[in-house]
């Protein structure tokens, strides 16, 4: 138990960080490792104008923002940017304003001038240049080499060594977020460090280095699956942990492959997660591969998802009844119209940011039922049809899915955006087409 830490450093003056799952945008699905600072402006010019009005909030620079030659075939061939204590800075030809000591700040500023806050990504460790040139730890007497794990790199970025749990690897991480917190960054997704390998002695350390710099920064940790036995672990260290592996616009992942995760294969996932929900702990089913995924997103080549309409419903309405982050991968400055109402959706919404109980109440062969409740006696329940054909739901009665309150409620369809009146006593004639789903919000009589 000693590992675990208290609830106290979850929180922070203001209370608890993350108190509804987090909103926003991340680069990503649309520019891998390539963002520069006129694409990332012109992606939070939308996000302020069109998804903040819906509660999107957090606007992150994902893996890379610190390499000169982000589009180089090998890794092997990187350049870096970093200051003389060792610590990555944002890359000048791809973010101009980072020049001198700035760092992120402008651009940070940037963002919270459009009533946004603003989030990067990182590989967890220290530097492999830093421990060549063994430079110093900023604000202590260690040097790179004290803090270092040689023998530790993450599988797929060649980038970093892992930190030791010690005083030096505390320091490190000290200086890490000390230097981030002066930027003005609100959300760090830490990555390499919930999953292959999962390592709870960083975590930690991240996670204390953040309360020491005084500034609520919400912490995500990536990749998935986190594993269900480190639970309470990362409740108490983290705000977003990911649940899966990385999710991209495909529908299923073949049983010969393990990357990337499909839609469908995220409901069983899901559902194992849900019980450890709460205000400030977020399991996180990865972000929203929609809309226009490029110029050069971070898996595949420049193209609109793959995901049918009914597919994407399908995707954010799992997401949001399971309480899930929303975070959008879509390529902003091409946002079309019907994606646009599918992110901001508020019936939606309302159920990701305020539903309590959310459950998987019943698996009918292809047919998955969830429900949520809400406020004033009203609730959300969603049918998912994950078969290749139509699927029709069976007269049941409303208490065989929890809903026991009233024997008859009067239904709004959230997709269809229309009142059907009152339905009495129970369920049936629904007709969900291949991998659609329903949702619909069951208010008391006469509401």
């Amino acid at each position: 138990m000693a590992a675990v830490l208290g609830p106290s450093l979850v929180c922070g003056a203001q209370g608890i960080l993350a108190p509804t799952p987090p909103m926003g945008w991340n680069s990503w699905d649309s520019y891998g490792l390539t963002i520069n600072e006129t694409q990332f402006k012109a992606n939070i010019d939308v996000m302020a104008k069109r998804l903040k009005p819906a509660g999107y909030q957090y606007a992150v620079v994902d893996e890379g923002w610190y390499l000169l030659n982000p589009q180089k075939a090998k890794a092997e061939t990187f350049e870096y940017r970093m200051d003389a204590n060792g610590r990555y800075e944002p890359a000048l030809n791809r973010f101009a304003s980072a020049k001198g000591m700035a760092g992120f700040k402008p651009i940070s500023d940037y963002v919270h001038g459009q009533g946004l806050k603003f989030g990067i990504h990182i590989i967890r460790g220290i530097p492999k240049m830093a421990v060549e040139k063994n430079t110093p730890v900023a604000g202590s007497s260690f040097h790179a080499k004290d803090a270092a794990v040689t023998s530790d790199t993450c599988p797929w970025n060649p980038d970093n060594f892992g930190v030791k749990e010690n005083a030096a690897g505390q320091a490190w991480y000290d200086s890490l977020m000390k230097q981030y917190a002066s930027w003005g960054v609100d959300y760090i997704k830490v990555d390499c460090i919930a999953s292959h390998p999962y390592r709870g002695d960083e975590i930690r350390m991240i996670h204390r280095a953040i309360a020491k710099t005084g500034r609520p920064i919400v912490l995500s940790l990536s990749p998935g699956p986190a594993p269900l036995d480190k639970s309470e672990e990362v409740a108490a260290n983290a705000q977003l942990w990911r649940i899966s592996d990385d999710v991209w616009d495909r529908w299923e992942r073949p049983e010969n492959e393990h990357f990337p995760q499909g839609v469908k294969n995220q409901f069983e996932v899901i559902a194992s997660w849900v019980p450890h929900v709460k205000p400030g702990n977020w399991p996180d089913a990865d972000m929203l591969p929609l809309g226009t995924l490029g110029p050069v997103p971070g898996w595949g080549s420049l193209r609109k998802t793959r995901l049918t309409k009914e597919e994407q419903r399908t995707l954010v309405t799992l997401w949001a009844i399971s309480r899930s982050p929303l975070f959008i991968g879509a390529n902003l400055t091409e946002l079309d119209d019907w994606t646009a109402e599918l992110l901001t959706n508020k019936d939606m919404i309302r159920i990701d940011q305020i539903s309590t109980g959310s459950r998987q109440v019943e698996r009918d062969g292809d047919v998955i039922a969830w429900t949520a409740d809400l406020r004033d006696g009203t609730h959300a329940l969603a049918f998912f049809n994950t078969s290749e054909t139509p699927a029709n739901v069976m007269k049941k009665p409303f208490a065989m899915y929890g809903l026991t309150k009233y024997k008859n409620y009067r239904v709004h369809d959230g997709w269809a955006a229309k009142d059907m009146g009152n339905v009495e006593d129970a369920i049936s004639g629904i007709t969900i087409p291949p991998h659609g789903c329903v949702l619909w919000i069951l208010r008391k009589p006469g509401m």
